[in-house]
């Protein structure tokens, strides 16, 4: 029902029993999905049980749980959705994930236009509304009694729900996803486009309580249940907008400040050099190590560096490298979008900065950006 995208804001919880992978997507099972299902059992059998006279408890349990099993596959269908557009657009997906609210896909970075944004978000709703469409067609194909014709129908009523559902305005649902874009592409700023789908969300949120509200006032039927399902839908997308407006704040660059600024200076050391002795001479400066025959090896990293002297002062400091990779190579004349981009969606703590002829010079430490963002009023 929801997607999440970037390198450090996803969640990483229990990560449950992995079902299958899609496209080499892990696609698990959260501990919590058990007590969600266990939850529309005990709540929908007795509803069964007045749709289907006649039927025992036995018989009404079995057409829940079945129908707790087709509800799980739509909302996995929903989030492939998401899934299969994302890699489609290259962008790298960690899991898919079922858990007790419905589903979320994990995108390991963050869509570089709002044009894909938007895309990854429609996909799931697109889904979820094909299967209704779909089972809307078995629904008046099949004689209107029996087990089978109720589960056909109540399939589709799911689906139809969801995919309405997700196109609300509001994050972290695929409609929020969809306003942030469209408001991205007009303001040619994400952060507004997710302070719009923000407000969204409250939006939502009020109106999922006045619902159930005027249920419980109206002694409308089945609204105890709408009233559960009203309140925790309207907790997820309270604590999905405050989570997503935080990891929005986290994209916006330092104010009054330059690259350069952030930079530290660059030192060059062999790549066989005594950790200690490499940890001493960096005295705040980004190291980087060479190798005999001119090929950098990595940056040193402070933190392994560190525990690697408190046991081998004198192993070679390439033990202590964090690698360089194109991904961690910036341009110094790269805009601070395309920086805070990089950093947002490759898994490294330090980045080598160089000039257009390739010579190092400095390098950027993510936690030296984030310190200088809280400095200067944002909070990455």
């Amino acid at each position: 029902m929801a997607t999440t995208a970037g390198g450090e804001r996803t969640g990483t919880g229990t990560a449950g029993l992995q079902l299958c992978r899609v496209s080499g997507v892990p696609v698990l099972l959260s501990p919590s999905w058990w007590l969600g299902a266990a939850v529309i059992v005990l709540l929908y059998t007795p509803l069964v049980g007045r749709l289907l006279p006649g039927s025992g408890v036995w018989a009404s349990a079995l057409v829940a749980t079945a129908f707790t099993v087709f509800l799980a596959g739509s909302v996995l269908l929903h989030e492939l959705g998401h899934c299969l557009v994302a890699l489609r657009l290259g962008l790298p997906v960690r899991r898919v994930r079922l858990f007790l609210l419905g589903g979320i896909s994990e995108i390991a970075r963050t869509p570089p236009t709002p044009f894909r944004e938007g895309l990854i978000a429609a996909a799931g709703p697109a889904v979820s509304l094909v299967l209704a469409a779909c089972t809307g067609v078995g629904w008046f194909a099949l004689q209107p009694h029996g087990a089978v014709w109720l589960l056909v129908v109540q399939t589709c009523v799911a689906n139809l729900a969801v995919g309405v559902f997700n196109l609300l305005p509001g994050l972290p649902l695929d409609g929020g996803r969809m306003v942030r874009a469209a408001t991205w592409k007009l303001t040619e700023d994400r952060h507004r486009g997710t302070i719009a789908a923000v407000v969204g969300a409250g939006a939502v949120a009020v109106g999922l309580l006045c619902w159930a509200l005027v249920g419980v006032v109206t002694e409308a039927q089945g609204r105890w249940l709408r009233l559960a399902v009203c309140v925790l839908m309207a907790w997820f997308v309270i604590a999905g907008a405050v989570s997503e407006y935080s990891a929005g704040r986290r994209e916006r660059w330092p104010r009054g400040m330059e690259l350069r600024d952030l930079l530290r200076p660059v030192l060059q050391l062999p790549a066989e050099s005594p950790v200690g002795d490499a940890l001493l001479a960096a005295a705040g400066r980004g190291v980087v190590l060479v190798r005999a025959d001119g090929v950098a090896v990595g940056l040193l990293d402070e933190d392994k560096a560190v525990r690697l002297v408190d046991t081998s002062p004198r192993e070679p400091a390439e033990r202590a490298a964090e690698e360089i990779r194109p991904e961690t190579v910036l341009l110094d004349s790269e805009s601070p979008e395309a920086v805070l981009h990089r950093v947002g969606s490759v898994s490294a703590g330090q980045f080598l900065v160089v000039d257009q002829d390739g010579k190092p010079c400095g390098v950027l430490q993510r936690s030296e950006l984030r310190a200088a963002a809280r400095r200067r009023g944002t909070n990455p």
